[in-house]
């Protein structure tokens, strides 16, 4: 609210994602926070935040004709946009995320074998809803955005786990992360440069989303954006 002060009403635009849209207390909440804020605190809808997503990575990244595939794993909800340009042409937004997913699959921070198969297959059953269509659609490019991507893009960099050891993120990188997190057993346990503290409780969860996105829809590397909702 401090930072705010004195913008016009017309210069902010507050928005509310995935977890005001499910919390029960979510009214109560919001009317507290716009007092604080001082400006109106709009809950979007899943398809608007993928909208407000696929503007962002496209404004973040050089312009292309072609088209994108833009796959945004946030806390609680996983946008997929597929658009050319700036402009999105096919939107969802699935019910899964970095959070309810580590906090469904690995309560207790634990990691193994089973439990990542079980959060990888709930993960693909979900994606396979839109797989047909958007397969059908196409894109060129494939681009993922938003902590979760950033996360394990920049640990495939930094420890040279991409079969070329350049950035994003590939298939084989990806399982290479899987394996050695199912190795030490947590993500806590997991001695990488580039994983901060903050997002080792939500990793597991975010990985195996990942993974299952990669696998559902025949991905074998991904362009990791800086710019997403925000």
């Amino acid at each position: 609210g401090e930072r705010l002060r004195g913008f016009q009403p017309d210069a902010v635009r507050a928005v509310a994602t995935n977890t005001l849209r499910v919390a029960k207390n979510a009214k109560a909440f919001i009317q507290k926070a716009e007092a604080a804020l001082g400006f109106p605190i709009e809950v979007i809808g899943g398809r608007e935040e993928a909208r407000l997503i696929y503007i962002g990575v496209a404004h973040a990244m050089p312009p292309a004709r072609h088209k994108r595939l833009v796959v945004d794993i946030g806390g609680g909800s996983t946008e997929f946009v597929i658009g050319q340009k700036v402009e999105p042409l096919v939107m969802e937004s699935l019910f899964m995320g970095c959070v309810s997913y580590s906090l469904r699959f690995f309560p207790d921070g634990k990691i193994d074998k089973k439990r990542f198969f079980d959060a990888e297959v709930a993960a693909a059953r979900e994606i396979e809803i839109l797989a047909h269509d958007y397969r059908a659609f196409g894109w060129t490019e494939a681009v993922a955005s938003s902590g979760t991507a950033k996360a394990v893009a920049d640990i495939l960099e930094i420890n040279g786990l991409n079969p070329d050891g350049g950035p994003g993120i590939s298939r084989e990188g990806l399982d290479k992360l899987k394996a050695q997190l199912i190795r030490a057993g947590s993500a806590a346990g997991l001695k990488f440069e580039g994983l901060r503290p903050d997002r080792a409780p939500v990793f597991a969860g975010g990985v195996a989303i990942l993974s299952a996105v990669l696998s559902t829809l025949g991905i074998t590397r991904m362009t990791y954006a800086e710019g997403a909702l925000r």
